[in-house]
């Protein structure tokens, strides 16, 4: 990784500690409310990783642990690592008043393998808008080889790459069609954002308002994988968001968002099962 990079990643981790207060409060996370880790899971995701009582499950990216719970809740001995201290304190906090067994570790993930001296899992979870904020997925996929172990399994819930590529708002003076706005394969430099407002609801964030964000085709994700040894055992792209990107999206069954009827079904998020 690049001096570049590694500049443009403290970037990420101080506006990720400055976004943390505004999640915290926000009507998005719900944290107010009864805690409900399970809703942010589509239910082919628990088919995929099986029963995991008794398994050590590591959640990397884990923000303020709003997924990372739910692996506690179904029996596995559960460790959540990011980047930001504040989401650290934070998810550490949520976990304990929760009376959920979690342990929080604050690390760059691609020092995990140290951070977590050696320690090794069955069962890695990440996404849900993580592998963006990595802008190098073979150095990634090493250091996930590298703390599974043998038959160990790795899976990745992400927001597919076409869904990043379909901006959330349109340009001045366009309609509500949805466009093309942004890469869907990588290889070019990083997005800059100087957002004032993050993805939730809320006020504005104090004080780091710069983020930098990598585009990932799915070639390079799986291509990565394979080459750091790991074998892909399943891959699903599904229609439906844990949220409302867009205004015409409509409630299903499952309690998650797809856009209506009588418009291109298309992938928003897909679900990768990979094994070492």
């Amino acid at each position: 990784m690049t001096d570049e990079h590694e500049r443009m990643m403290r970037a990420n981790q101080a506006n990720w500690d400055a976004r943390t207060p505004v999640h915290l409060a926000s009507r998005f996370y719900g944290l107010g409310e009864k805690l409900d880790p399970a809703r942010w899971f589509a239910a082919f995701e628990w088919e995929d990783l099986g029963d995991l009582a008794g398994l050590d499950v590591l959640h990397l990216q884990c923000h303020l642990g709003t997924e990372t719970i739910a692996f506690a809740e179904r029996g596995a001995r559960t460790l959540g690592l990011d980047i930001s201290e504040a989401s650290v304190a934070a998810a550490a906090d949520i976990a304990a008043r929760a009376g959920a067994d979690v342990t929080y570790v604050r690390a760059n993930v691609y020092d995990a393998v140290e951070a977590l001296d050696g320690r090794r899992f069955d069962v890695i979870y990440t996404g849900k808008g993580a592998l963006c904020y990595l802008p190098d997925l073979d150095r990634w996929a090493s250091v996930i080889a590298q703390l599974l172990r043998l038959g160990g399994r790795l899976y990745i819930a992400e927001f597919h790459p076409l869904l990043n590529a379909l901006g959330p708002k349109p340009a001045e003076g366009e309609g509500t069609e949805l466009l093309l706005r942004h890469d869907y394969l990588g290889g070019r430099d990083a997005v800059h954002r100087n957002a004032t407002y993050t993805y939730t609801d809320g006020p504005a964030v104090e004080g780091a308002t710069d983020s930098y964000e990598w585009m990932h085709g799915m070639d390079e994700v799986i291509n990565a994988l394979t080459r750091a040894g790991l074998g892909v055992r399943r891959l699903r792209e599904s229609d439906e968001l844990p949220w409302p990107r867009w205004p015409q999206m409509v409630r299903t069954p499952s309690g998650w968002w797809r856009l209506p009827e009588g418009e291109p079904r298309i992938p928003l998020l897909y679900g990768l099962l990979a094994g070492r």
